[in-house]
């Protein structure tokens, strides 16, 4: 809503010195969103004045028309001589009023005028158009003014061209700010003034000599205000100073009828809409529209009807959409001079029409047919039902006043009775809400003066205003009384916490992998927690992967995106594409992201979800219901990598990343939570089947980390290389048994061993070393392995593994015998479950 301060003046007596930046202030303060104050013509400097144009001579040498002209200014020249003025437009004639700004006057942006030698003429000045003086984008021609001003007239006052425009953006709650009217009163408010309310006007009793209406949905509308007033002048125009408060307003002014009910509706919030009483077949009549039935609206687009869009019709069928738009049958015509008499045809006879209707039919009607107009946009947030016949008698008396016609004495009012809505609530809520003591008569004052009526001590009956129809409980009430009273002036208390709580186990190893993996090279990156069918069918998940049973969301933010995600996969996958295709690996010398958060694996046996109650706190059982119909909801932990793991440099040659960091970084995880991570051979959907870890924490799978297969790489557009891991951050939780124990850091000294096992290619390393480790008995510590070899000292088909295996006693220093000893029980361990043969033996 653009609100100009010199319209607002209208309605509240603001002080002098008065800026739009500082009612801005206050209604901020008030709660309204006041996005920007713009002010209009600011730099402009005179004179600018009106001048009668008295001769025109066409310069025909040039390449485009050109006319010299000869200008009456009075006495703005301070000479009475007429101005010599080089002008490009040729939409005006001789004795026409223009607009003339004299050399010396600036105009916005700075643009001096100065006499000039142009097109071989001296121009004094210029003839303005809209644009050139801030009033519009319209540069086809110039201004011509209504010929009753004096020539020499201050055109800056007369056009206002010096103001201030408050530009507000009007949430759907506040309905009543998309008016004049509402604005002013939340100004009068925050200053403290009285306000005074253009809707306070006399209206006459409805009677039976209107134009008909007949109402068939009184709940989509439940009030028709019909008036009709004839002889309108179709040559009558729109005075300046109504063009200008439109113009101000952000509306385009049309025609005099159209211009007077926007007008209307900008002043007093109600959309209005103008009928040729000659184009109506019968009574007006309110309905839903019927299958199959078709319209043509103003703009000129034919429209296909659905059955719950309402329409306004007549006995030929629609003639508008209620609410929305109007039909292009029955629209007021523009006005036409009959070349041969002068004559003026046009609309002399209007029936307008003030209603009130159902915010969600017209939100409905206005969103399938992609036709969100102003008139729309207020009836979706709200309008004042008791506004509707002040804004019918506003556009008679300016159709009388403007445009010399006549009011019918016929006024036609269908409404559906209904009382005011009325609140309870106890003088104390706003303040309990607030955490801030109010007394009951600032209560009552503040809501007084949002209009309502207050009756009561300690418990207050309140009459809602009808142009407040987001009011409905005490908390509505409640956040009335907090703003006005100032959101600055609530105090900021910090909450006392009870004592003996802090993060969760949960949440303390959450933050325990992030700070591991950030330590190790990874980079955290958040995604959103959505992804598309297709994505599994780029990872190569089978067909009966519990992964593809996803959670449909109903109101998806894309409709690419439309499931809940079961893998963190596709998230940082698209994170690891973007970023190497904005050359980050080439800066950084490769990628590396990491990604803790939630997955969504339903089972489908969920039951529905319970509709929980708005009025009253859910219940338990409720609660517990709504928790029962949740998905399963386990924290994973993920990593892709590519390209250079380790730099090159002076130091060395660098190493690109393989599948075994892809392991390590599921090693640092596990150990964050204080677990043994178990890797074995494995195959799985994305990952190459010959480059795959099965990871498990005991005897519990858990993820899965490796080289990515070459089919998804290509698929999703990713490096070639390309690792990644995933496991189940809650189940290695689980598996680890408990809270992490710090280790055991022994004085005495550590006995190292190294082992060389010759296996067979398809033993994996994990047996060798799980076998070692049930072996060596309690005084190995740990075991490595560092050395992989094949080749021919091994023989074909074998591989050689070594091993560094760590001894230490908790008690004593080991003995070389003891050491020795232990390493032959763990070799020999070896060798019986794997097969294993000494190297060198």
């Amino acid at each position: 809503m653009r609100a100009p301060l010199s319209w607002l003046r209208e309605y509240v007596d603001l002080p002098a010195g008065e800026t739009g930046r500082d009612v801005a202030a206050k209604l901020i303060n008030a709660g309204l969103e006041v996005e920007t104050v713009e002010r209009l013509g600011d730099g402009l400097k005179g004179p600018l004045v009106v001048g009668k144009v008295l001769a025109i001579e066409e310069l025909a040498e040039f390449k485009k028309p050109i006319r010299y002209c000869q200008v009456d200014v009075g006495q703005a020249n301070e000479t009475g001589e007429p101005q010599n003025i080089i002008c490009g437009a040729a939409n005006f004639a001789v004795g026409d009023k223009v607009v003339v700004v004299l050399p010396g006057a600036v105009l916005p942006g700075d643009f001096q005028i100065t006499a000039r030698k142009t097109y071989g003429r001296v121009s004094e000045g210029m003839i303005c158009s809209a644009a050139e003086l801030g009033m519009g984008d319209d540069h086809d021609g110039i201004i011509v003014l209504p010929p009753e001003y004096e020539p020499g007239t201050d055109a800056v006052e007369l056009l206002e061209l010096v103001d201030e425009v408050l530009d507000i953006a009007v949430t759907p709650d506040r309905g009543y700010a998309l008016s004049m009217r509402g604005v002013a009163r939340e100004t009068a408010i925050a200053y403290g003034l009285t306000l005074r309310d253009p809707a306070l006007i006399d209206v006459p009793a409805p009677n039976e000599h209107g134009y008909p209406v007949k109402v068939l949905d009184p709940h989509a509308c439940d009030r028709f205000t019909a008036r009709t007033v004839t002889g309108v002048r179709p040559e009558a125009k729109s005075p300046v100073w109504m063009q200008r408060r439109l113009q101000k307003a952000g509306m385009r002014p049309v025609s005099l009828p159209v211009d007077i009910t926007n007008y209307v509706m900008l002043e007093l919030g109600t959309p209005l809409h103008a009928y040729d009483r000659e184009r109506l077949d019968g009574a007006i009549t309110v309905r839903r529209a019927e299958a199959g039935e078709r319209m043509t609206t103003l703009e000129g687009v034919e429209r296909a009807l659905r059955a719950e869009d309402l329409v306004i019709a007549d006995d030929s069928g629609p003639i508008g959409l209620a609410g929305v738009m109007g039909g292009a049958h029955s629209e007021v015509a523009d006005p036409e001079r009959d070349p041969e008499t002068g004559e003026w045809r046009g609309t002399t006879d209007i029936v307008v029409e003030a209603a009130h209707f159902e915010p969600i039919t017209i939100a409905r009607t206005a969103r399938h047919h992609k036709m969100s107009t102003e008139g729309s946009r207020r009836w979706e947030r709200g309008v004042d039902p008791e506004a509707a016949s002040a804004a019918a008698q506003r556009t008679v008396d300016l159709l009388v006043l403007l445009a010399g016609a006549s009011a019918e004495a016929g006024v036609t009012e269908v409404a559906t009775p209904s009382g005011p809505r009325t609140v309870r609530m106890a003088a104390g809520h706003p303040g309990r809400v607030a955490g801030v003591l109010y007394g009951r008569e600032t209560v009552v004052r503040r809501l007084q003066q949002i209009g309502c009526d207050v009756y009561g001590q300690d418990e207050l009956t309140v009459t809602v205003p009808s142009w407040r129809p987001d009011l409905v409980d005490p908390n509505d009430l409640a956040e009335e009384v907090i703003r006005l009273e100032g959101y600055e002036n609530l105090p900021s208390t910090l909450p006392r916490l009870p004592s003996g709580r802090g993060l969760t186990e949960r949440q303390r190893l959450h933050r325990r992998v992030g700070r591991a993996l950030a330590a190790a090279g990874y980079v955290e990156a958040l995604n959103y927690p959505f992804l598309s069918d297709a994505v599994f069918d780029q990872l190569r998940l089978p067909a009966d992967d519990p992964c593809r049973r996803t959670v449909k969301l109903a109101n998806p933010l894309s409709d690419e995106e439309p499931a809940l995600r079961t893998t963190l996969l596709p998230g940082l996958l698209a994170a690891l594409r973007r970023n190497e295709g904005r050359g980050s690996q080439d800066t950084h010398g490769g990628l590396a992201l990491f990604e803790t958060g939630l997955v969504f694996l339903p089972t489908g046996d969920e039951p529905r979800p319970v509709r929980l109650p708005v009025d009253a706190r859910p219940s338990d059982e409720d609660i517990a219901a709504l928790d029962a119909a949740l998905p399963r909801q386990p924290r994973h932990a993920a990593v892709v990598l590519t390209g250079a793991r380790e730099q090159a440099g002076w130091w060395g040659p660098g190493r690109q990343a393989d599948w075994a960091d892809a392991i390590e970084a599921a090693r640092t995880v596990a150990a964050a939570a204080g677990a043994e991570l178990t890797v074995a051979r494995g195959e799985y959907g994305p990952w190459h089947p010959g480059r795959c870890a099965r990871l498990s924490v005991g005897e519990r799978h858990v993820g899965h980390a490796g080289e990515l297969h070459p089919g998804v790489l290509k698929s999703l557009g990713l490096p070639g290389r390309t690792c990644a891991m995933e496991l189940d951050l809650d189940a290695v939780e689980e598996a680890a048994g408990g809270a992490v124990e710090a280790p055991y850091v022994s004085t005495y000294p550590v006995a190292t061993r190294d082992v060389a096992l010759i296996v067979d290619d398809g033993v994996p390393a994990a047996d060798v070393e799980t076998a070692l480790r049930d072996g060596a008995g309690e005084l190995l510590e740990s075991v490595r392995l560092f050395d992989v070899f094949t080749g021919e000292q091994v023989g074909g088909g074998r591989k050689s593994l070594a091993y560094a295996l760590r001894f230490r006693a908790p008690d004593r220093t080991l003995t070389a015998d003891e050491a020795s000893a232990a390493r032959d029980t763990a070799v020999a361990a070896a060798v019986e479950r794997t097969g294993a043969a000494l190297r060198g033996a």
